[in-house]
């Protein structure tokens, strides 16, 4: 096991992660922007290094600054947490380099599945149902034409190394095709350093289901079941939760099976998630996440297995301390994110909370970083808080949820709290059946 880890990121990803490591008894070093002095997550680390001004190029999107600071405090391994560096193969490729341990996937692995393209081909030899589309990058207009002919319209634009919502476009005919084609190319250039895209059948209201899993060096690969992303804004996920309601378990045992047989063909370690769309009562792979997602609290609270804890074992060469038989969910999860922004416009807010006061009580966790007196920053994401809650049965925890909501107290800043509590309210979501467009088709009436 590790001495010390280095935890790149920042916010309450970063004060999760610390937690875990400390359970462990390992030591943590925080680094920080020079904002970012007085977050909670450099708080409570043993040792902290500021590794450079606000902007994320300059400070937690730069590895070298990373590096130094593992040098500087003896730190053995890197935690990446979940966005800025968390899925950069060179920087893991880095890190062995300079002989420390990054803990997440093998870089290759993380390189293979950050192409979307090479992603989907692979899982399609590994017999993972995948979205009819293009098997490579759209070279020319004529070319898109041809393919888009055969898949049929609408379809979807997409950037090869997208993700985040961006770099994406349906297009309907062949007109808003050649129209698209060039500006897509162009976000994606600027967004994620490649103009690579390919083609999609897009696929009208499915339901965003994905599917966790863990593996170790042992020649264990486990699932630890599904969760439903559903409500979205733009892409973005708003609310989560598990299991996945309105889907036949049988369905669901046939694509757990799919998604492990194709961890073990390739190799994989560490956490993962795959991504599917569910439609007419057919999965269709997506994308596959390899490192730990922003919704895993509601998976560790329905397995009662601690998903950072296992990620730092299996990084140092333990097993999986569980086995599949023991993987049992229990009751239902439900995760808001909570977000510092005007529920009427998405404005984000900045600025100094002047009270902060969680919700309590059985089967609720917040996952956070801030305090009363802590200043949001306006130059990072605006996730604030992620209220996680458990109840004996879906109802339960939505009832659960709309009292912790009613709770929490978040002043002198702008917070979606309202959003939340209209979107739990609503008949639909009670149904259990939204797809990822209902959010956007509902905002106004909510």
């Amino acid at each position: 096991m590790f001495d010390k880890v280095l935890i790149a990121n920042r916010g309450e990803i970063a004060v999760r992660i610390n937690r875990a490591c400390q359970e462990l008894g390992i030591s943590t070093v925080a680094v920080h922007s020079e904002v970012d002095k007085d977050s909670m997550h450099v708080r409570i680390a043993d040792e902290s290094v500021c590794i450079g001004p606000n902007t994320v190029n300059k400070s937690y999107l730069n590895p070298h600054a990373i590096i130094s600071a593992c040098e500087i405090t003896g730190a053995q391994a890197v935690h990446p947490g979940y966005g800025f560096l968390s899925e950069n193969a060179s920087f893991a490729k880095m890190l062995a380099d300079h002989k420390l341990t990054f803990i997440g996937p093998k870089p290759s692995h993380i390189e293979m599945m950050g192409d979307k393209i090479e992603a989907k081909r692979i899982m399609r030899e590994y017999g993972v149902p995948t979205v009819p589309g293009s098997d490579h990058v759209i070279n020319n207009e004529k070319e898109a034409l041809n393919i888009a002919s055969d898949v049929g319209f609408p379809v979807l634009l997409k950037a090869s190394a997208g993700g985040g919502g961006r770099g994406m476009k349906v297009v309907n005919n062949a007109k808003e095709l050649t129209d698209a084609l060039p500006i897509i190319k162009q976000e994606a250039l600027s967004f994620f350093g490649s103009d690579a895209v390919y083609i999609e059948k897009f696929i009208d209201s499915p339901r965003h289901i994905e599917v966790q899993v863990i593996c170790d060096s042992h020649g264990n690969y486990l699932h630890l079941h599904e969760r439903d992303c559903s409500i979205q804004r733009r892409n973005q996920k708003v609310i989560e939760e598990a299991l996945a309601p309105n889907i036949d378990d049988d369905k669901k045992q046939k694509l757990f099976k799919i998604c492990v047989d194709a961890m073990k063909k390739m190799g994989y370690l560490g956490l993962g998630t795959l991504e599917f769309l569910y439609a007419d009562n057919e999965f269709y792979f997506m994308e596959m996440n390899t490192r730990l997602q922003v919704e895993h609290p509601i998976t560790e609270m329905l397995t009662r297995i601690d998903l950072v804890r296992e990620q730092i074992c299996v990084a140092s060469g333990d097993k999986i301390f569980t086995n599949q038989e023991n993987v049992k969910p229990l009751g239902h999860s439900i995760e808001c994110r909570i977000n510092a922004e005007n529920s009427i416009d998405f404005k984000p807010s900045a600025g100094k909370i002047e009270m902060y006061h969680p919700p309590a009580g059985n089967g609720i966790r917040l996952d956070t970083f801030i305090y009363s007196g802590y200043k949001v920053p306006h130059y990072y994401d605006n996730l604030l808080a992620k209220l996680i809650v458990t109840g004996r049965t879906r109802n339960h925890a939505i009832k659960r949820a709309l009292r912790s909501l009613n709770e929490i107290v978040i002043d002198g800043i702008e917070t979606n709290i309202e959003l939340h509590k209209k979107i739990l309210s609503s008949s639909e979501f009670k149904s259990g059946a939204v797809a990822i467009n209902w959010l956007e088709k509902k905002i106004n009436q909510l």
